[in-house]
This record gives C-alpha cells, structure tokens and sequence, in this order.
C-alpha cells in the first residue's frame, strides 16, 4: 500500500514540476514578446514631413511608424490631393537602420532631388521628395540611443 502511495506522490510531484516549468516558459515568451515591440518602435526615428503644395499652402506632418505609405487613397498614411499622384504612389520605410524612400509603380513618377527614383534609396535630412505637384521635405529625427538598456 505504501509503494503506491509514493507512486502516486511521485507522479503529482512530476507533475506540478512541469506544469511550474510551462508556466515560467509562457511568461518569459510573453515578456521577451512585450519588449521586443516596445525596442523596435523605440528604434524607428521619428520623420518630419514637410509639404509644399502647388497652390503655396506648407503644412507639416510627423510619424512615428516604420512604414509610411504615400498617395491619394485616403488610407494613405500621407494623402495628398494632388492629380499628379497615384493612389498608392510611394512608400517610406525605415530598416536596417535608415529611411528608405520608394516609388511604388506610380503613373508620374516620383522624383528624389530632382532625379527619377527608380530604385529603393536611402534618404538623408534635408531630401525633397516629388510626388505630382507637390514637394515633400524631410526632417529625420535626432539619433536614438544603441544601449539596450531601457531607462525608467
């Protein structure tokens, strides 16, 4: 009778083991899940956006997101009313550490310094981006710090 007792003793002990196992597993994952999030939209600097439009109206726009979709369709993060651009027109995107600028197949083009954007390049402080009739300017924010240590 004892030996089954300890049996059965041993087995809820293996048991609670591996549940307690599990459970601290889960919450590392969850955690490490949390924090990565939180340092990848603390790594993308924030862009300034500065629009001159054909009529002479300057207006500013701010983002904080990594990717910047640029045209007339008002889900657009940057919608411009503008006849000289496409729907989905072109797109910003921050990786690999830089700001990236991107024409997305538009009918007019888009324009990086005066030059055609043919391929993905990669965009500095001061650039002006041509999308139709309208110029974009663009600010990239002050750098953000490497340490991986996050500060309360």
């Amino acid at each position: 009778m004892s030996g089954i007792i300890v049996l059965g003793l041993r087995l809820v002990l293996a048991a609670c083991l591996y549940f307690f196992l599990g459970w601290a597993l889960f919450t590392l994952w969850k955690d490490l899940q949390t924090h990565g999030v939180s340092l990848a939209i603390r790594k993308t600097p924030p862009l300034s956006l500065t629009l001159h439009h054909a009529g002479g109206e300057t207006s500013q726009r701010a983002f904080h997101q990594s990717d910047i979709s640029i045209g007339r369709d008002p889900a657009c993060d940057l919608s411009l009313n503008d006849d000289g651009v496409s729907a989905r027109h072109a797109r910003l995107s921050f990786h690999h550490g830089q700001w990236w600028a991107e024409d997305l197949g538009s009918t007019n083009g888009t324009r990086l310094n005066q030059s055609a954007l043919a391929t993905p390049t990669v965009l500095t402080s001061g650039d002006q981006i041509e999308c139709g009739h309208t110029a974009i300017i663009v600010s990239i924010g002050a750098a953000i710090d490497p340490s991986p240590t996050i500060r309360l």
